[in-house]
């Protein structure tokens, strides 16, 4: 059984950080592109940053470009995603997810539960 469980979330002022991990087992985590999307109340969900296998390619969507990073540790099986100078836009709940590309679209096959992101102003 695939299991993704997400921690790190909080409330954090505009400008701060968070540290999200997702711990991930049930399948093989070194051979499977890992993602992170988010959920704000009303909206879709979106795509906000993957990291392949082998090459340790970064993707990221435009409106997280030179604040988010994600990572990945195989040997631990887990993958973060590193948020500075956060911004109340980015207020939602974050999503880890087994990832896959098609075209310019990122979708998400295998989900966690979420952990919850509140940035106020």
């Amino acid at each position: 059984q695939v299991q993704l469980v997400e921690s790190g979330g909080g409330l954090v002022q505009a400008g701060g950080s968070l540290r999200l991990s997702c711990a991930a087992s049930g399948f093989t985590f070194n051979t499977a592109t890992m993602g992170w999307f988010r959920q704000a109340p009303g909206k879709d969900r979106e795509f906000v940053a993957a990291v392949t296998v082998s090459t340790f390619s970064t993707y990221y969507t435009d409106s997280v470009k030179g604040r988010f990073t994600i990572a990945r540790d195989n040997a631990k099986k887990t993958v973060y995603l590193q948020m500075n100078s956060l911004k109340p836009e980015d207020t939602a709940v974050y999503y880890c997810a087994i990832t896959r590309q098609r075209n310019t679209h990122w979708w998400g096959d295998y989900w966690g539960q979420g952990t919850q992101v509140t940035v106020s102003s």
